[in-house]
């Protein structure tokens, strides 16, 4: 409808405009595309000091434990072990195996991938630790 300045003005609505008071949007759906980028984004958690150190202690007393030791890795199934453990450490973090933990954890393997090149002389751009310093 018209504004009450419009109409004493005389001004109409263009022609591509509907004139009644109905809603012209009757519903939405948002594309496979958002729908996507929203599940993935709750999946993203923001990891706090304490919740990797946490994490890295519990990985740590896992493999002491032994039971899912397989050749200098953890056998199937640890994740779920590691998402019970820290379940009882963090019980309001709501850390889940998969995809959680299984991100972090290759976080943190790249991240230590990249310090431990660093130091050991691997493409390090003569990077190194200065003992005179």
């Amino acid at each position: 409808s018209l504004d009450p300045i419009e109409a004493e003005l005389g001004e109409e609505l263009p022609s591509n405009v509907i004139d009644n008071d109905e809603s012209n949007i009757v519903n939405t759906h948002p594309s496979d595309a958002w729908v996507t980028w929203r599940m993935e984004l709750t999946n993203q958690i923001l990891w706090v000091p304490e919740e990797d150190a946490t994490l890295v202690s519990c990985m740590v007393n896992l493999h002491n434990v032994g039971t899912f030791n397989a050749n200098m890795r953890f056998k199937a199934g640890y994740l779920n072990e590691l998402e019970r453990m820290l379940e009882k450490v963090l019980p309001h973090a709501m850390l889940k195996a998969k995809p959680n933990l299984e991100s972090r954890i290759r976080t943190l393997k790249r991240d230590l991938a990249i310090v431990y090149d660093m130091l050991s002389g691997k493409d390090n751009s003569s990077f190194g630790w200065d003992k005179h310093r």
